[in-house]
């Protein structure tokens, strides 16, 4: 690989990389609200002790376990996109 494909690849990496930060702090914020709305549910659940305040509870859990799971991938993808962004780095400084 050249090293104006190497620059070339490096740019676009880190224009990804600030979009996926970007989307990792908004799934932080929305992960805070579902995790707060899942206790707040449990809460009222153990306090009502219904049927329905136990299925809310069930439900704001699985919203608040999917945010999890979506932030864990922002997360990880972040971190390759990272690993990429360092060999490219050790390529372009290798030809110099």
């Amino acid at each position: 690989m050249s090293r104006s494909q190497v620059e070339r690849h490096l740019v676009e990496l880190g224009d990804r990389l600030k979009r996926m930060r970007d989307d990792l702090r908004v799934a932080d914020e929305q992960l805070a609200h579902f995790a707060d709305e899942a206790d707040d549910a449990r809460l009222r659940s153990l306090v009502s002790e219904t049927p329905l305040a136990d299925r809310e509870h069930r439900d704001a859990e699985r919203h608040a376990d999917a945010m999890r799971r979506h932030r864990q991938e922002l997360a990880d993808e972040i971190e390759q996109l990272e690993r990429r962004q360092d060999e490219l780095l050790d390529r372009l400084t290798a030809e110099i």
